[in-house]
């Protein structure tokens, strides 16, 4: 069992913990995710670790309150424990100098940016980041997504923060006025399907971190396969990060409805 040791709420519906995990904390890289579970009969809930402290053994996730399993996570406070965690699970992102890297969260999408955009600014490339969300009150992380950042760019549906439009909109900014060698987007599966859409009129190498649904982690289960260039890929095995140009997208968005009606019946 792993012991909470901080709890914030960034907003009404995301939370963060830092979690006691020493060997994880020691060992994690940018990308990698773990898969924990609230309950003897709870739901295994992959999330990727946001950052971690090695000297006080913890890491950090931040949770999107939206489900039955979410809001139990939700619901713990400091000096509770989570039943089981697992990890760090997952391919790491190749971290390496490459020159100029967009990066691009949506949402919650921006937790499991923030490593690996502090990871590509210490390996000396230059980084622009588009972080959006619908409002202001739903952008996290703005202050450490600056620190590592050469430039960020906010935007948001309503205009409450930054600028109003679509995560998109800031992205073809950047792709007009410079050279970016390669892109990583974060987020809700149909922002990725149009932000992968744009980078590859740029002929622009971008990666995309799948949200597929999963349960054990290891490949065996076979719950978060998703298609990649029109192959069957296993995201907690193969990925999370894929070659963003070549994700069926629609295929992934019509399996993480699957359980919509479950997940109805446990939240009434």
């Amino acid at each position: 069992m792993n012991k909470i040791i901080g709890k914030e709420y960034f907003s009404e519906k995301v939370v963060a913990f830092e979690i006691e995990a020493p060997l994880i904390a020691k060992s994690r890289k940018a990308g990698n995710f773990i898969i924990l579970r609230v309950g003897d009969k709870g739901e295994r809930v992959p999330l990727t670790i946001a950052g971690a402290d090695e000297k006080r053994g913890t890491i950090r996730i931040v949770a999107q309150i939206v489900g039955a399993s979410s809001k139990k996570l939700a619901a713990l406070n400091v000096g509770d424990y989570i039943t089981d965690l697992v990890g760090p699970l997952g391919r790491p992102t190749d971290i390496h100098n490459v020159g100029t890297i967009l990066a691009c969260g949506g949402g919650v999408g921006v937790a499991p940016l923030l490593p690996i955009v502090e990871a590509f600014k210490k390996a000396g490339n230059r980084v622009v980041s588009v972080i959006a969300a619908r409002s202001e009150e739903l952008i996290i992380l703005k202050e450490e997504m600056e620190k590592w950042s050469d430039e960020l760019i906010i935007m948001t549906d309503d205009g409450s923060l930054g600028r109003k439009g679509l995560i998109t909109e800031g992205m073809k900014e950047v792709l007009e006025r410079e050279n970016v060698d390669e892109a990583i987007v974060i987020g809700p599966a149909i922002m990725m399907k149009f932000a992968a859409q744009l980078t590859k009129e740029y002929d622009v190498p971008t990666q995309a971190s799948l949200n597929a649904m999963m349960v054990d982690g290891t490949g065996m289960c076979g719950a978060c396969r998703v298609t990649v260039g029109g192959k069957t890929k296993f995201t907690c095995v193969d990925g999370p990060e894929f070659d963003a140009h070549q994700v069926d997208f629609d295929e992934m968005m019509i399996r993480l409805k699957s359980y919509v009606n479950e997940e109805k019946v446990l939240n009434d």
